[in-house]
């Protein structure tokens, strides 16, 4: 490295204006840099992400999007060769993937519900990978679900088997260099294959064709997606299909968490109350788990019962306290099944009459 100015060629040159330019702008990006890091600071500690959802956060957002940037790159290529335009195709097909990192820089991806969503999803296979499996009581007997395959009751039997293979199509998609793919709500993944197809028009010229052929790939993308195949859809076909009494209802969340079918638990939970998926997911995962004992009782669950459900789940999440548990046991049980259905009306009412009031409350002076 030469420290002679005279030694100064032009790529140097346009480095230096590089740093200039970026050096000028950088006041607003630092700026920024230091409002996220405070905003970091002061995030309560059984709210902040640990380096596994992080991770397995991000992975999964990448993912998702390099599934929709591939699957309309190759349709729209085909297209492309098909009406005499083999360069365009080619460009397409070749060039490096550009989705992932445009949507970040639009800022597209911090998107609330979608970013929920994955949250979510990624907690649910954490909890699920760290229950304690539960041998049962005669080592020959199937577990749950199997059971449930094997059921006389063709519905019930059918909709069992679709829930292992949701199951197994969600859990082969985030295997370690497994071919990803788009398991979204119909609404977020329309969201994201549109954007996708705006990301691509963007890297490269301008052309009536590509514009076509990414209309035609993406409309392709959106007819091809059932949201009924996913794995909380089945899980929810599943519960309905059961439709577990009073009596029944214990003994199946036990054995759903006993085989860690962690998305079986939360569809009883929701079908036994009249709630969506969604909503009672975030019951289940929430730490905090006020709301949960409330839906335990309002469901008339007994001490025993609360009792296993509350110990497998504090031995799965390190985030919940099993003593606190303990302590609280008393308290929950005293606590009327009509009293806990009062408590929760709130969360029956339709999803966006809650979000509405939700977006009230939180604007409200505290």
């Amino acid at each position: 490295m030469s420290i002679d100015p005279s030694d100064m060629n032009d790529g140097t040159l346009r480095g230096a204006s590089q740093l200039l330019a970026r050096g000028a702008a950088d006041d607003v990006c630092a700026d920024r840099r230091v409002t996220a890091a405070l905003d970091d600071f002061f995030v309560e500690d059984q709210a902040r992400l640990d380096d596994r959802v992080r991770a397995a956060l991000a992975e999964s957002l990448a993912g998702l999007t390099a599934a929709i940037e591939a699957e309309l790159r190759q349709h729209a290529g085909r297209l492309l060769i098909g009406r005499d335009e083999p360069e365009l195709a080619n460009r397409l097909v070749g060039d490096p993937p550009c989705v992932h990192s445009a949507l970040c820089r639009a800022g597209l991806l911090r998107d609330d519900e979608l970013m929920r969503e994955l949250l979510a999803r990624v907690r649910q296979e954490i909890l699920c990978e760290a229950l304690a499996p539960v041998a049962p009581d005669d080592p020959d007997r199937p577990s749950f679900v199997a059971r449930l395959v094997s059921s006389p009751d063709g519905i019930v039997a059918a909709a069992a088997t679709a829930l292992l293979a949701a199951d197994a199509r969600r859990r082969a998609a985030i295997e370690p260099g497994a071919a990803p793919r788009s398991d979204l709500p119909a609404e977020l993944h329309h969201r994201l294959v549109w954007w996708a197809a705006a990301a691509l028009r963007q890297s490269m010229p301008a052309s009536p064709a590509l514009d076509r052929a990414l209309t035609e790939a993406a409309l392709r993308s959106l007819a091809a997606h059932d949201e009924g195949d996913r794995l909380e859809a089945s899980a929810m076909r599943l519960a309905a299909a059961l439709g577990a009494q009073p009596h029944e209802l214990p003994d199946f969340l036990i054995e759903s968490l006993g085989d860690r079918r962690i998305a079986l638990f939360v569809a009883l939970l929701a079908h036994a109350l009249g709630f969506g998926y969604a909503l009672a997911r975030d019951i289940v995962l929430d730490p905090v788990a006020d709301r949960l004992w409330l839906v335990l009782r309002a469901v008339a669950l007994e001490r025993a019962s609360i009792a296993a459900i509350g110990l497998a789940l504090c031995e799965a999440d390190p985030r919940r306290d099993v003593e606190g548990f303990a302590d609280q046991l008393d308290s929950i049980m005293a606590v009327s099944p009509p009293d806990a259905r009062t408590a929760l009306a709130g969360l029956s009412l339709h999803p966006d009459f809650r979000d509405a009031l939700l977006v009230l409350a939180k604007a409200q002076p505290r």
